[in-house]
């Protein structure tokens, strides 16, 4: 059985795979494979928003590893061991974030190596919970960007699978599989809402959402915003990363699946700023005792900001009547902060 986007090792290959289109079959592939792999997402009724519509939260911040990316890890993997290229070298990728994480727990389920490679500044914490899965920990550089090219370095030189934090048909069909569960628990479902960092789960989502007939609200940082640059440029450009959810959502560019799907009809991308993400944080805690990372409160804070902030790309409205889904993406925050104001 050949993977729906064959691969060998190394950058130049994520770079042609991302210019084929992601379709609706790419996701379904994706559940089927995946399936009996991940955690099912559960969905909690968080009753009438602002009393004119109804709010669900999708908790996929309690996945495998705290993230949705252990989704797209385990198609990524999977596919490739069914495809007969999963190397004896293993899995290596650049990320201490989510998607390393990831990346390392699907390989240990698939018993390969991980290689993960870290800049030198990254938190030691972040380091350990990639050994606890297993991962050989590479500090490299002082900067991502050093790191990444140790790591396409590390797979030309020994074969080894190059993964990717988003940027992957495979990776973003894998996140894509949360919207049909969703969907399963919400019949009526009119509007999925999700965090955007490089689009990964943009990508795979809206893919699964435009089939059905359901609006994708996208939701950025208006200081994090590498989607809504591309957006204005045409085309995906390098962008500044200042953020309280940088260290999720701080991709410096957004991927050309990304762009291309914000682009379709029932996608709607919107701005919130920091202040707003971390009230929709702290709410989440004080009102559900619910602990998520900023880059999950990136997506409640389209629907809680101010009415009167900024212009109308900041926020979404849903109207009367409107079934909306929030998508809480990820877990792995420090809670300290949210306890200290009790």
């Amino acid at each position: 059985m050949s993977a729906p986007f064959p691969s060998t090792p190394g950058h130049s290959d994520r770079e042609s795979a991302v210019s084929t289109p992601l379709a609706y079959a790419d996701v379904r592939r994706a559940a089927d494979r995946i399936a009996g792999q991940v955690r099912p997402v559960t969905v909690a009724d968080a009753g009438p928003g602002a009393e004119t519509y109804t709010l669900h939260l999708a908790l996929e911040h309690l996945q495998h590893t705290g993230s949705f990316k252990a989704r797209g890890a385990q198609n990524f993997l999977l596919s490739h061991r069914e495809a007969g290229t999963l190397p004896d070298a293993g899995v290596t990728i650049a990320s201490g974030g989510n998607a390393g994480l990831a990346c390392a727990w699907a390989a240990l389920r698939q018993g390969v190596p991980a290689t993960v490679f870290l800049p030198t500044t990254a938190p030691k914490v972040k380091a350990d919970r990639l050994a606890g899965y297993g991962a050989d920990v590479r500090l490299v550089g002082t900067e991502y960007a050093e790191a990444l090219a140790a790591c396409e370095a590390f797979a030309a030189d020994t074969g080894a699978l190059a993964s990717h934090a988003y940027d992957h048909p495979l990776i973003a069909a894998g996140a894509g599989t949360l919207l049909d569960e969703i969907r399963h628990r919400i019949p009526d479902l009119d509007t999925v809402v999700v965090a955007v960092g490089g689009g990964g789960l943009l990508a795979g989502v809206a893919t699964a959402a435009l089939h059905h007939g359901i609006r994708t609200v996208a939701v950025e940082p208006e200081n994090c915003r590498a989607l809504d640059a591309a957006l204005r440029a045409g085309h995906p450009v390098d962008t500044a990363v200042d953020s309280v959810a940088a260290d999720s959502l701080g991709a410096r560019r957004a991927s050309a699946t990304a762009l291309a799907t914000a682009r379709r009809d029932g996608v709607r991308t919107v701005l919130v700023p920091d202040a707003e993400i971390v009230r929709a944080r702290r709410a989440l805690w004080d009102d559900r005792r619910l602990a998520v990372e900023h880059a999950a409160a990136t997506a409640l804070a389209a629907l809680t900001a101010p009415a009167g902030h900024g212009t109308a790309d900041h926020g979404y409205r849903p109207a009367p009547g409107e079934t909306v889904c929030v998508v809480l993406c990820g877990a792995n925050t420090d809670p300290g902060d949210l306890a200290a104001g009790e």
